[in-house]
């Protein structure tokens, strides 16, 4: 296949950018990073930004008037809050404006195989914020194919739209395999996010042709620079 015909079947900077979830996570982030944040995404018209709850309000009163989501995580990193909490942050977080939810799932139930408590607890979260979207955050790095099939699957049967590898606070970040082995599960039941690691331009088109669907990244700014200087190629 010549260049000119592998350029043309790759998604545009602007295609990618609505792609892109920009993240900051940071338990350091302060309101100035948080507005550089929002800036940033006005900028290169990113599909959201993915912020702590705390960032939420600010974020929305930022982005007001902007076709910019507002994405905050639930139970962040580790996904052993207890299940009331969770859905409290969950429905506050809505309340205070967040657009999508990434949940992280409760990782030491799925190490100890207590699902009937990893779908209960899903479907509580999701049915109380039905009006969100939801990305259930496996942790991949912590699992194993079988674990992560399992909890794919748990996911979407409680009305997940998306599955997201990482949270990035992990051992280690997405990696294409898994996003093959998801693809599989999800078809077009739901939505992969590609989160943890993702850095260049080359790493984020990988991703997208594993079939991932959203792109979790800190480096989304850096990624349309490459974008924009043409260097789409693979």
């Amino acid at each position: 296949m010549s260049m000119k015909r592998r350029e043309s079947i790759l998604p545009s900077g602007n295609e990618i950018a609505r792609l892109i979830d920009q993240s900051l996570l940071k338990p350091q982030a302060t309101e100035a990073d948080i507005i550089r944040l929002c800036k940033g995404a006005i900028k290169h018209n990113f599909y959201s930004v993915c912020v702590n709850p705390y960032y939420v309000p600010l974020c929305k009163a930022l982005l007001r008037g902007h076709d910019i989501k507002v994405t905050t995580v639930i139970g962040f990193p580790l996904g052993m809050t207890l299940k009331d909490i969770k859905v409290k942050e969950a429905k506050q977080s809505v309340r205070y404006g967040a657009d999508e939810l990434d949940i992280v799932i409760n990782i030491g139930a799925v190490k100890s195989g207590n699902w009937d408590y990893v779908e209960e607890e899903l479907s509580e979260l999701i049915m109380a914020t039905r009006s969100s979207v939801h990305k259930v955050i496996i942790e991949t790095c912590y699992l194993n194919d079988k674990e992560k099939i399992m909890a794919a699957k748990a996911a979407i049967a409680c009305g997940a739209r998306f599955i997201k590898t990482s949270t990035g606070f992990g051992t280690k970040g997405a990696v294409l395999r898994d996003i093959r082995l998801i693809k599989k599960i999800t078809g077009s039941k739901a939505g992969i996010k590609a989160a943890g690691g993702i850095k260049t331009l080359a790493q984020a088109l990988s991703f997208i042709k594993a079939g991932a669907t959203r792109i979790g990244t800190s480096s989304g700014a850096e990624i349309m620079e490459e974008a924009a200087k043409g260097k789409l190629q693979l």
